[in-house]
């Protein structure tokens, strides 16, 4: 198996456990960051990885569901894996209701941790991307002027030069001046381009505060 980037957090009370785990991830070419304590994983936590957690549902500490719940709380949007040493089919509708990858039944099937794991980390990198992608673009959105705002919601809702022009008051050919900044400070080439960026930042929906630059 060709492991994706990424490191595979273990959150488990029985060390054996942990370091069973964390050999068989080793073997498969993982990057391993094993704890027993939920303080001691959040402190060692870093924003910056692109990761998953295997988590054992029975923590001492804090239920594996109600740390689920601290994650999302906290913006940790990291994919989670959840193990358990009893079948609960409720508890894992649960788990995977609020966003878990599996819910694997100790003692785990090797290939099934492998495999839980493996798409776990793909997701994690997928939403990495979005998240950088997302970033950009409102970064970009910040450089356009008021003006430029203004226009860049006009022409996304499909209205000509001439239509912007005599909405906002002003000459045609300073729209296409606009406009064709807006093209430029967003890095798109097309129309099509734009409307999808234009989406993504949400301009364009009735309760977006994207249009007025708010």
């Amino acid at each position: 198996m060709n492991a994706p980037p990424g490191i595979v957090y273990l959150l488990d009370d029985e060390p054996g456990l942990i370091r069973a785990l964390t050999r068989l991830l080793l073997m498969e070419g993982f990057p391993v960051r094993g704890f027993t304590s939920v303080q001691a994983f959040f402190e060692a936590y870093r924003p910056q990885d692109i990761a998953c957690l295997v988590l054992d549902v029975a923590m001492p500490e804090l239920n594996g569901l109600d740390l689920q719940q601290q994650l999302s709380r906290r913006g940790i949007l990291m994919p989670v894996i959840f193990l358990t040493g009893q079948s609960d089919i409720p508890m894992s509708v649960r788990a995977i209701k609020a966003g878990a990858v599996d819910f694997l039944t100790k003692p785990v099937n090797d290939a099934e941790l492998l495999h839980a794991v493996n798409v776990a980390l793909q997701m994690a990198a997928v939403r990495r991307q979005t998240i950088l992608k997302a970033a950009t673009l409102g970064a970009r959105f910040a450089e356009l002027t008021p003006r430029e705002r203004e226009v860049m919601a006009h022409v996304v809702a499909g209205k000509l030069n001439k239509q912007i022009a005599a909405d906002l008051g002003t000459g045609e050919q300073n729209i296409k001046i606009h406009r064709g900044r807006v093209m430029e400070k967003m890095g798109v080439e097309s129309l099509a381009d734009l409307v999808r960026v234009a989406e993504q930042l949400g301009i364009g929906r009735p309760d977006s505060r994207l249009r007025s630059g708010v």
